[in-house]
């Protein structure tokens, strides 16, 4: 796994050269320059410099708590601190990489360090995603991790809702599940109405067909939060949107392509998938409802790992990291579809839900207690994962949280009927 996302890192910042390496001050992107940094800072933190008693060892690097530590450097400062140059960052990470590898060697039975093991590995994969909508937010070329795979054949449409019974539904993971975060545990009765999802997520022709109809400018369809986001953001499409004549395009890192009709929609804000939701007549579900459609057991067992059940991912059920250079039709990867019927709850694109985000019953923060704590009550949920996310993130248990204006990253959203 640490190699895995090392392997990603390097080839997403490769081709990074002079101004690319800071790029604009953004209040939603790092300078990548920094960012590769802190990978290297997050792996020694925690695999490395962490003592038993909780006590640091020094770093390698001199002043890198000054420089890379997220939770203690303003994100408007990291543009002027004295970074290291490319070239010693990555004999950085480097050398963090190798030592970090030796140690594991060394204490294969550790179920401490594998702990602080996977967790950098999955925080250096959550980065490599953040650093592909990055890309994608600058205007820089398809990163080269992408570039190289095949696009699949277009597959369609995929209409219409399920039912599901509802009932009581056991939310969250289990103690079972091997490595989870803090924000996933743990597991407790829900009770959840009946209710009806949509097979599939929004599609490009479904949201265009708001934009058309003026979703953008009609006040009765915005919350007031929502509108006074609008205002501010002049937002009168989706963000990589333009129309051509007749035709919508959408921009896809650096270049315009014609906007495909059954691709799911991706970078829209929370504020958004609810203006489409009112203007639809239908809403955003549940983190519970979300979670019950993709997991229950028909049989009557405990929730699935993944929708289809407990394999593993792969090219045929979901599309994530490593599948397509982006995203697939919305009737693709049939095989991965949960037992109610819905497609694509895993990969493709993450979806909003209704709900934000917060602690789960008798929550207590793991070691990492910067992850989820702080961002309780002001972002929101999402639930799936995306064509960047690595499969060994992903589960239906899984909580990603954004703040309700984010359209930068890679969020779409599924509705049910009022």
């Amino acid at each position: 796994m640490l190699l895995d996302a090392r392997t990603r890192t390097l080839a997403l910042s490769a081709d990074l050269t002079g101004e690319q390496l800071l790029g604009p001050r953004l209040a939603i992107v790092n300078p990548p320059l920094w960012e590769i940094g802190h990978l290297g800072w997050f792996q020694e933190r925690w695999c490395l410099r962490q003592r038993p008693d909780g006590t640091l060892s020094p770093s390698m690097l001199e002043d890198a708590d000054a420089l890379y530590d997220s939770s203690a450097v303003a994100h408007a400062t990291r543009w002027d601190l004295p970074l290291p140059t490319i070239e010693a960052t990555l004999d950085y990470l480097h050398a963090v990489l190798e030592r970090t590898c030796e140690r594991l060697a060394a204490s294969p039975q550790s179920t401490w360090l594998r702990y602080f093991a996977q967790l950098a590995a999955s925080h250096e994969e959550m980065h490599c995603e953040a650093f592909t909508y990055t890309r994608q937010t600058l205007g820089y070329r398809c990163p080269r991790d992408l570039a190289g795979l095949k696009a699949r054949r277009a597959d369609g449409d995929c209409p219409g809702d399920v039912e599901i019974a509802g009932g009581e539904f056991m939310l969250g993971a289990r103690a079972t599940d091997g490595f989870v975060f803090d924000n996933e545990k743990w597991a407790h009765v829900v009770r959840i109405a009946p209710f009806r999802i949509a097979r599939a997520p929004v599609s490009n022709a479904a949201f265009a067909e708001f934009v058309e109809d003026h979703g953008y400018t009609r006040r009765e369809l915005w919350s007031a939060d929502g509108w006074a986001w609008r205002t501010r953001a002049n937002a009168k499409t989706p963000v990589y949107w333009r129309r051509e004549g007749d035709a919508w395009l959408e921009r896809v890192f650096d270049r315009y392509e014609p906007l495909a009709p059954h691709l799911p929609v991706i970078h829209v804000s929370w504020h958004e998938a609810q203006a489409y939701c009112r203007w639809a007549g239908r809403r955003l579900p549940t983190e519970a409802e979300w979670e019950c459609a993709a997991a229950s057991d028909p049989a009557g067992g405990a929730p699935r790992r993944y929708p289809w059940g407990a394999a593993a991912p792969d090219e045929s059920r979901a599309n994530l990291y490593g599948s397509t250079p982006g995203r697939v039709d919305i009737a693709a990867c049939a095989s991965g579809d949960s037992a109610c019927g819905c497609r694509q709850m895993i990969g493709n694109v993450w979806e909003w839900t209704a709900d934000a985000f917060r602690p789960y019953p008798g929550f207590v923060a793991d070691p990492y207690a910067e992850y989820s704590q702080p961002w309780f009550g002001d972002h929101n949920v999402l639930k799936g994962g995306a064509y960047a996310t690595r499969a060994h993130l992903i589960r239906n248990t899984w909580r990603n949280f954004y703040q309700p204006h984010r359209r930068d990253v890679l969020a779409g959203l599924r509705t049910c009927p009022r």
